[in-house]
């Protein structure tokens, strides 16, 4: 295996335990737990591992937030689009806004879509009792709060130029 590859996982999977800890910090809204760290560590991954890593770092954050009782199954739809597009369109922009953005919009409006049929379908919601539009509201206001902070972080990262000095040692 690259020594880059061992980087990236080693990056990825300290990425993970901090969004599987940072889950402990949660808030309910509506039907959702909301949970802005997860926000955060999707816009920190894809800036540093790009989008690959960064949903893959959400899968499995979700499914050990899921399995330990620290989250629902909403946790997949809410981070997993984010994710993606954040690291898509930090991939073709390389800006901080781009990976907000892109976190922002894939989480509230892809992931609140995508949540209805999860909810329907697998935890037994009645279909007629909600919307199937419901979950954009809960994952807009966790998402804005992870990429609130996130912005803080980055902007004091990229001004301190840790971000390009690990971007460079994982290119490497």
């Amino acid at each position: 295996m690259k020594q880059t590859n061992v980087r990236k996982l080693a990056q990825a999977a300290l990425l993970c335990a901090l969004a599987v800890a940072g889950s402990t910090f949660s808030f309910p809204i509506f039907g959702s737990r909301c949970a802005p760290i997860q926000h955060l560590v999707n816009i920190l991954a894809s800036v540093l591992l790009g989008p690959g890593y960064s949903v893959g770092i959400a899968f499995c954050a979700s499914l050990i937030r899921v399995s330990t009782g620290l989250g629902s199954l909403m946790a997949f739809p809410g981070s997993m689009f984010g994710a993606l597009l954040s690291g898509l369109l930090y991939r073709r922009f390389k800006t901080i806004s781009s990976a907000l953005i892109g976190e922002v919009f894939g989480t509230s409006i892809l992931g609140g879509l995508c949540a209805y049929p999860v909810a329907v379908f697998l935890m037994g919601q009645n279909a007629g009792t909600i919307a199937f539009y419901v979950y954009v509201i809960p994952f807009l206001i966790s998402t804005a709060a992870g990429a609130m902070i996130a912005f803080v972080v980055l902007i004091a990262l990229q001004k301190a130029g840790v971000i390009a000095r690990a971007q460079a040692s994982l290119q490497n």
